[in-house]
């Protein structure tokens, strides 16, 4: 229960619903109590006022019928009351899973890049959706039913005493036993429930994946090896479950039978005490009224005490990422405005998660308004430098500075939203290519269209783009699937070129397309760079041949370091890059 703790905020903020709700529910069982006298009293009214001759007397029929009327009057009212109680708690822990939700979605979105490659994304799925419905049965019918039960032995409690003391103890004799009982099966339960959810995490997990390479799986035909895996884990977590719900299933019989033994007790001693005449019948139909009342309530517990336990243990998994830390974070909250000097001292970056060392001990400076080109041998440290940049790392030692500041006192919505970065694995968007492209900005109408298909011009795929049948209200599918790699890149450079960013850092983005359209993409992107700084990544030369200072870099470190002309008078592995592609080209032609 400890880890349902940090949901107290919430019953506090829905204080009011829940305090009418829970006024409701009492009130519902105290008449459902109340109005087992109305039947006791009709009994005897009957048994007193008949007359083996005569049959009822006149007043005796209106009295029974008044009897009933009133009773039927206090049912009415007390499921009028249920039904209140039904709108308000229930209502209550939908709006919670609805604020649960968006705090582990907003919390989700914090966390850093290295948590999402510690983690896989049908865990993170699953614990937003299935631990989060599971934690609302805590809010919702856990406290409903809980309530109910609580206030309805209660007052069954206090209206048994009043009847008969010594009848009401041999009526919750069994109770000590059904407690020692609920207690040991809900820690069974809390500790099989753990275990399904994991299951169920890795269950969507497999679900996940397999969608996501869905080409990758067609293409080695390895459905049906695929198929084999996701029942094998189907077969493990139908298992596990059912491990669970034997635990569960003995709460209802063990239950029904602690009730009926009550309900023996009450005809065999009321029976016994009627002959003595120290009960009437009308007592001995109130008790086994009040344990069929007791029935349902009592009964439940056992599915509460489930709710509860299951609730428990999807939240503990909630509070895990809850009270994950991002190692990225804003020390410094106040507005900054980003102009693009850039600066790196003595940079070293070590991945936390495989102790792959990526850059050792780099240093350069791009002032601002000025261009970087970044080339380099796959696994020489190019796209780290692009992340250090916006910040989805921190360096492990050394400094990033921008415009003179270093990269951690700058708040982090103050950076990116200056930057603007292509990635070298391209994400889009299952929305139109319209949409896919202004993502990084706000605003719609006629304006941004053309905004958007200047965008397109300039990255060099509006040509391509009106080739389709909807234009620009084109969907790709999933990842942009329906589009060729390519496509894909350079709708996306067309995406950071719509945020007009002051920082621009292209990260590979050209590896997909063809040497016309890379010329033509690097055409436009030079009158774009003026005004900006611009930070090209390339494997290629002629990328970046035209940038103000170009970075060399060997295993992590900087190799060469200066202009175009100044790199191929070095005759280093510059010029012997240089010299390699331009013969390819001149081959190829």
């Amino acid at each position: 229960m400890k880890s349902l703790k940090y949901l107290n905020k919430y019953l506090y903020k829905y204080r009011v619903r829940l305090l009418s709700g829970l006024l409701f529910v009492a009130l519902s069982a105290w008449l459902k109590a109340f109005s087992v006298d109305y039947i006791g009293e009709s009994v005897d009214w009957v048994k007193n006022n008949v007359s083996q001759s005569s049959g009822f007397r006149p007043a005796a029929i209106e009295h029974v019928i008044k009897l009933g009327l009133i009773f039927f009057g206090l049912t009415l009212l007390s499921g009028i009351f249920l039904f209140l109680t039904r709108q308000t708690i229930i209502v209550t822990s939908r709006l919670i899973e609805f604020d649960l939700k968006n705090e582990v979605f907003e919390h989700y979105q914090k966390l850093d890049l290295a948590f999402y490659k510690r983690n896989n994304t049908g865990d993170l799925m699953n614990r937003i959706s299935e631990d989060v419905g599971q934690v609302r049965n805590y809010f919702g019918p856990a406290i409903m039913y809980t309530t109910n039960t609580i206030t309805l032995v209660t007052f069954t409690l206090i209206y048994m005493v009043k009847v008969n003391l010594t009848y009401t103890l041999y009526v919750f004799a069994p109770l000590p036993i059904l407690y020692l009982s609920v207690y040991y099966i809900s820690n069974q339960i809390n500790s099989r429930t753990t275990i399904v959810r994991q299951q169920l995490s890795n269950l969507f997990s497999k679900t996940q994946e397999s969608f996501s390479g869905i080409r990758v799986i067609k293409s080695y035909m390895l459905e049906k090896t695929l198929a084999k895996d996701f029942d094998k884990e189907c077969q493990d977590y139908k298992k596990k479950n059912m491990y669970l719900v034997n635990a569960d299933a003995l709460f209802q019989p063990f239950l029904m039978f602690c009730i009926g033994i009550s309900l023996v007790l009450i005809i065999y001693i009321g029976g016994r005490e009627m002959l003595r005449g120290k009960v009437s019948g009308g007592d001995v139909l109130k008790f086994v009224l009040y344990v069929n009342y007791l029935t349902m309530p009592v009964a439940s517990v056992g599915w509460i005490t489930s709710l509860v336990q299951r609730a428990a243990a999807s939240q503990t998994r909630i509070n895990e990422f809850l009270h994950t830390e991002p190692t990225v974070k804003s020390e410094n909250d106040k507005p900054f405005r980003v102009e693009g000097e850039l600066e790196f001292t003595n940079v070293s970056f070590t991945y936390p998660d495989t102790g792959i060392k990526a850059l050792v001990d780099v240093s350069f400076k791009v002032n601002e308004k000025e261009s970087l080109g970044i080339v380099g041998k796959t696994g020489s440290g190019k796209s780290t430098i692009a992340q250090l940049i916006c910040r989805l790392y921190d360096a492990t030692s050394g400094t990033v500075n921008v415009d003179g500041y270093n990269i951690r006192n700058i708040p982090l919505s103050s950076l990116r939203s200056r930057v603007g970065y292509v990635p070298q694995e391209v994400f889009l968007f299952s929305d139109t290519i319209a949409n896919n492209i202004s993502f990084s900005t706000d605003g719609s109408g006629d304006v941004m269209r053309k905004r958007v298909e200047q965008s397109a011009k300039d990255a060099a795929i509006y040509d391509n783009i009106m080739e389709f049948k909807d234009g620009f209200d084109t969907y790709v599918g999933e990842r942009g699937v329906t589009l060729s790699g390519g496509q894909k890149q350079r709708v996306s450079i067309a995406r950071a070129m719509l945020k007009t960013p002051q920082i621009l850092v292209m990260d590979d983005c050209l590896s997909a397309v063809d040497t016309n359209t890379e010329q033509e993409i690097l055409y436009n992107l030079g009158k774009y760079m003026e005004g900006r700084t611009t930070v090209i990544i390339s494997h290629r030369v002629s990328s970046v041949k035209m940038c103000d200072k170009i970075l060399v870099l060997e295993k992590g470190s900087v190799a060469e370091y200066g202009t175009h002309e100044q790199l191929l008078a070095a005759n280093g592995q510059y010029k012997e890059l240089f010299e390699m592609q331009l013969a390819e080209e001149v081959q190829r032609s």
